[in-house]
């Protein structure tokens, strides 16, 4: 059990706001229904290292009705919602997590949950997965599951080395995930983040996004619905020539950084901005990351560079240089989204979360019999979270006639 959280008033303030998640994810209720009655995951332990959020909250109570026993822990120090720990643990629970733990305190939480010897592993980044490899060689596993872009390209470069060791199904890689979880859900809590922290007038300002995957497209979208000018920096042609057919003006981050207003990473690498462009970007610019590690900004860079550095505001800190200009960072560089708001609406982690309990019970039905590697949650599994979420919308989804199908199939019609 979390240790760190014991206020009665704390845990009925996560409760009442994990009840307004709950009632505004559909799909995941309609699972939770049928898990309640089938009990796929009678007897499975499960190891969760995720954003300790009113969303995941409803995951976990859903995995449980389900039979499985669940332990949590953090997969950012920021993005832990103290009421919700505390109003999980009420619940009975296990939750290893507290808001603003240092590495140490975070690493140990990892390897609380991981002593409980589960059978499956739920990782948001990947982090418990690499503790699995590099100090717990020899714990079992039945299989994982990978919940973002970034946790999902070290898994798959694990794979392709031959170094992983059990099979994970790459939830990120599901049509219902990474199609509206990460253009709508990141693209609309990246920029919440931003405007919760600084107040600021997107409509006329200059707004840099570096990267555009999924992630990156939802930023670019919603900026550009508030009135931000939108340029786009991106090393792969075809995803800078899609950016570019958006309307967006594509320009290298040296070309981007003296013109820009707001700079918002969201590649999945490292120090996308550098001493180089600190140096000639504008006085209060702001610099905020969308991705999952506090890497992409070169902070200890910037960090030298600067003669004095200030809290200006909660999760805005000012770095002010030697000629006077101040550079702004939100939330210490660390996931905007969760840094400084709330995360995703419950809304879009609907189908993510669906995503994952249906991989779970899938992975317990076929996991002894997947070989060590990478694998996509199967189409149907992907499109029955689709057609829930529908359904729920109340949205019409049209059936071919007997007439078309037979057209579809047939190689001789249509001439």
């Amino acid at each position: 059990m979390n240790y760190d959280i014991a206020d009665p008033s704390l845990a009925s303030e996560g409760r009442r706001r994990i009840a307004w998640a709950d009632r505004r994810m559909p799909v995941l209720a309609a699972i939770r229904e049928r898990f309640e009655v089938e009990r796929p995951l009678e007897g499975v332990k499960v190891a969760a290292c995720m954003h300790v959020t009113t969303e995941t909250a409803v995951l976990m109570k859903t995995l449980r009705a389900g039979g499985a026993s669940v332990a949590l822990s953090a997969s950012n120090p920021l993005s832990t919602q103290d009421d919700v720990t505390a109003a999980l643990v009420d619940d009975g629970i296990s939750v290893f997590a507290v808001r603003g733990e240092d590495s140490e305190t975070f690493y140990r939480h990892i390897n609380a949950i991981l002593d409980t010897d589960p059978d499956i592993v739920f990782d948001d980044g990947a982090d418990t997965t690499t503790v699995l490899h590099r100090e717990r060689t020899t714990q079992p596993i039945l299989g994982g599951l990978e919940e973002t872009t970034t946790g999902v390209l070290r898994l798959r470069s694990m794979a392709k080395n031959g170094v992983l060791r059990y099979p994970v199904v790459a939830v990120n890689d599901s049509a219902t995930k990474h199609l509206f979880d990460n253009r709508h859900g990141t693209g609309q809590s990246s920029l919440d983040g931003i405007l919760r922290a600084s107040n600021i007038l997107f409509a006329g300002r200059t707004v840099v996004v570096a990267g555009f995957g999924d992630c990156g497209w939802g930023v670019a979208r919603r900026a550009a619905g508030l009135g931000s000018n939108v340029v786009v920096i991106e090393v792969d042609p075809i995803r800078a020539l899609s950016a570019a057919m958006e309307g967006y003006r594509v320009m290298t981050a040296a070309e981007a950084a003296p013109i820009g207003d707001v700079f918002l990473t969201v590649t999945g690498d490292i120090h996308i901005f550098r001493p180089e462009h600190f140096a000639v970007m504008k006085d209060s610019v702001i610099l905020a990351n969308a991705g999952h590690f506090d890497v992409e900004l070169d902070l200890a860079g910037l960090d030298e560079m600067a003669v004095a550095r200030r809290e200006i505001r909660d999760n805005l800190e000012e770095y002010e240089l030697a000629d006077g200009r101040r550079i702004i960072v939100v939330a210490q560089g660390r996931l905007v989204n969760l840094g400084a708001a709330e995360g995703h609406p419950a809304d879009v982690m609907d189908m993510s979360f669906a995503d994952q309990a249906l991989a779970a019970e899938w992975l317990v039905e076929n996991g002894e019999n997947l070989v060590p590697d990478v694998y996509v949650l199967p189409h149907e599994l992907d499109e029955e979270v689709a057609r829930l979420k529908l359904e729920a919308m109340g949205a019409g989804l049209e059936t071919l006639t007997p007439e078309q199908v037979r057209y579809l199939d047939s190689w001789e019609e249509g001439t």
